[in-house]
């Protein structure tokens, strides 16, 4: 069989994150080896330093497009050393963010275009997407509240845009739930955690039967 590539999305606060780390600890044993896991920006030594310029809070001029670019380049990287090397091996890669990031955050929340931003990460992924994405939907004010409550001392650049910005961010996200209903399933993060975690595992279970504990 070929590899299998899910990714985990969600607008700051949604807590995809930490969802991701326990669902990995429920897989580890039943997948072992063929278990990848990986973030973005980020995964490899290039684009982790990438990721440390993207979310700098001292690099208050960076452009949008800039930005856009930067999340593409360290994406490229990303696939080339981490994602596509274990897709071929036939391994499960799971995915901190992906290419939907960037049309909600700067296609969208730095308001520079979806279509822009496509294409652009078009020539950088050459096309590869995730045959599945858990997105976790919060309202705004909700995830915003929770950086400010649970880690206030980690907020980086993103996190420190207007609510106007992660409003946008989350519009397009649903925009791309609804207009990829196959490839993306939403999961309500406003529930208590223990309930978000189950119904991101059934998700993935429904469609990967194989991964029933």
């Amino acid at each position: 069989m070929a590899g299998i590539f899910i990714t985990f999305e969600g607008p700051d606060g949604a807590g995809k994150t930490s969802v991701l780390n326990e669902i990995i600890t429920k897989l580890s044993a039943r997948l072992g080896p063929k278990l990848v896991v990986t973030r973005e920006p980020g995964g490899t030594q290039i684009a982790e330093a990438i990721r440390n310029v993207i979310l700098d809070t001292q690099n208050t001029e960076m452009d949008a497009r800039t930005e856009a670019l930067l999340f593409a380049a360290a994406r490229r990287q990303h696939i080339r050393e981490i994602i596509q090397p274990a897709l071929d091996e036939n391994k499960f890669v799971f995915c901190d963010r992906f290419v939907d990031s960037s049309v909600a955050y700067q296609g969208a929340g730095r308001q520079i275009g979806a279509d822009e931003v496509w294409q652009m990460n078009k020539f950088a992924t050459e096309g590869l997407m995730p045959n599945l994405t858990l997105y976790f939907d919060v309202p705004s004010e909700v995830g915003l509240a929770r950086i400010q409550n649970f880690r206030a001392d980690e907020i980086n650049r993103l996190d420190q845009a207007s609510l106007s910005f992660h409003k946008r961010v989350r519009e397009a996200y649903l925009n791309l739930q609804a207009t990829y209903p196959q490839r993306i399933i939403l999961i309500d993060a406003a529930q208590p955690f223990e309930n978000v975690v189950a119904d991101a595992l059934e998700a993935i279970i429904l469609r990967y039967p194989e991964l029933n504990l």
